[in-house]
């Protein structure tokens, strides 16, 4: 099991108010603020920020991305809204996807520092 994971970011002031736009949708909020990081999750830091102002832009084809759990496709397309709204590139507007095992329904955004997001639920077979 996955406890947290870490992204970089240039700017945290920056980062913060985008992720916490984003992540609202997925029912994540801000639980921790410090000088250079910030924590966000449901009922502690599962989504950690970490300032790294000098380094570059992730690059497009690094191949990694974070997933999120979302409760239904509604919430998908809030979190792919409010990512575009606060600053964010769409990568993969939302709609159904195929997997190896199961079908399910993302959407797929870069942050402001070119960071891969996703929102996914696997809604019930109808």
């Amino acid at each position: 099991m996955i406890d947290h994971v870490s992204l970089q970011v240039r700017d945290l002031g920056a980062a913060t108010a985008f992720y916490a736009a984003v992540l609202a949708p997925l029912d994540y909020r801000l639980l921790v603020e410090r000088e250079t990081q910030a924590g966000f999750g449901k009922r502690y830091p599962e989504v950690w920020l970490n300032a790294r102002p000098d380094e570059p832009r992730a690059s497009p084809d690094t191949g990694g991305h974070l997933c999120l759990r979302a409760r239904d496709e509604a919430a998908v397309a809030a979190f792919h809204a409010a990512a575009l709204a606060a600053g964010g590139t769409d990568d993969g507007a939302p709609g159904p996807r195929s997997a190896a095992l199961t079908p399910y329904f993302a959407a797929f955004v870069r942050d402001l520092d070119g960071n891969r997001l996703e929102a996914a639920c696997f809604p019930p077979p109808s």
